[in-house]
């Protein structure tokens, strides 16, 4: 029978806790919100919500067409040239997605002949760039310079190493000096996911990389995505202005994929001005994030200590984690729950996200239902 093997794996999945499962939301939940990646609270500002209408008014609903021949509006243009000065590189290039953008810029930046160093603990956009690149693929240990060095070492020929910046499963900052120069010692390019770090991060929320000093190298490739502090959709390669015209050139997930939507263009402009004019609010999301931390953990709760502005709490079993984060939304806090085998370490966490425009008041809420929840 067709397919038939699908049942077997929707069988085993069942056996071992890890169905997942759609829960369309409504737009006026009462839920509070722990498990978006709306870092900085813009995705229903309204600044951001007219940035979207007034793109889309002037746009239409669509980009219609791949970048290459319709879909680059004078609005994705200005969204280049605006987040690339903030961040402080020479270029830009916006993509569908932040798994588009990562997929780019590894695949095109890792030809026949070269070898991709990768962090055991990547996202898996950054993972499936390695697979799909032609070069070959040696996975480190996590957050380990020297082992990124060592590796590098054994090569002699074009080299990449890939990281992200904040890690999206406990929320733990990448070494970037160490990686960089590590990478200048064999002379290789540096590629790192900042998605959890821009807003977050840096003077102003400049990202990880601008805190680290690599903002603008001509060594250093950034992608970034639009959908977390930035509150829209949609993804972003930053770097050398020749990084960025090979990728116009040579990237397939930018040659052959419709442009992003004008509304989210016109919404994650929007998001870079309000914060470029409200920089505070970079500054409360880590705020935030340490107090839920502080909070947690003297509750007698494992939760590890966040760089930026994921905090994750360990969990006893994928069954227990998935029981937990239900028994919170039945009262009324809604947390992301990650178990195998999105998590490299086989270990389950309820995942939280620390909002700047979050209160005091609620922090202790998600607190106290956290807590008393707790399996």
């Amino acid at each position: 029978m067709a397919f038939g093997w699908i049942d077997e794996q929707a069988a085993a999945r069942r056996r071992a806790g890890l169905v997942r499962s759609l829960r369309p939301r409504p737009a006026d939940s009462p839920l509070l919100d722990l498990a978006s990646n709306d870092y900085l609270g813009l995705a229903r500002h309204p600044e951001v919500v007219a940035g979207a209408q007034e793109a889309a008014r002037t746009w239409g609903g669509g980009a219609t067409g791949s970048r290459l021949v319709t879909g680059t509006t004078e609005l994705h243009t200005a969204l280049e040239h605006e987040l690339a000065a903030f961040c402080g590189f020479e270029a830009a290039l916006v993509f569908s997605s932040g798994y588009a953008a990562n997929l780019a810029a590894v695949t095109a930046l890792a030809p026949h002949g070269s070898l991709i160093v990768s962090d055991a603990g990547n996202h898996a956009s950054l993972i499936d760039g390695c697979r799909l690149a032609r070069g070959t693929t040696q996975v480190v240990g996590h957050a380990d310079p020297d082992a990124v060095r060592k590796a590098l070492g054994t090569h002699d020929g074009p080299a990449l190493a890939v990281s992200d910046t904040v890690f999206s499963v406990d929320g733990d900052a990448a070494p970037l000096a160490g990686l960089a120069e590590a990478c200048r010692e064999h002379g290789a390019g540096l590629v790192v996911d900042d998605a959890h770090g821009l807003g977050v991060l840096g003077a102003g929320g400049r990202g990880a990389p601008h805190a680290a000093g690599l903002a603008g190298a001509d060594d250093v490739v950034v992608t970034v995505t639009l959908s977390k502090s930035l509150g829209s959709q949609g993804g972003v390669v930053l770097g050398p202005a020749r990084v960025v015209e090979h990728l116009v050139n040579a990237a397939r997930t930018f040659i052959f994929d419709t442009g992003l939507a004008p509304a989210a263009a016109g919404a994650a402009l929007a998001a870079l001005r309000l914060l470029g004019r409200e920089p505070e609010r970079a500054a409360r999301a880590r705020e935030v994030a340490t107090g839920l931390h502080a909070r947690l953990t003297a509750a007698g709760l494992e939760a590890v200590r966040p760089d930026a502005a994921v905090v994750s709490v360990r969990a006893p079993s994928p069954e227990e984690a998935v029981q937990w984060a239900a028994d919170c939304r039945a009262a009324g806090l809604f947390v992301g729950c990650f178990r195998p085998p999105s998590v490299p370490d086989g270990i389950s966490r309820l995942r939280l996200t620390a909002r700047a425009d979050l209160t005091e008041e609620q922090i202790e809420r998600a607190v106290q239902v956290i807590g008393g929840t707790r399996p």
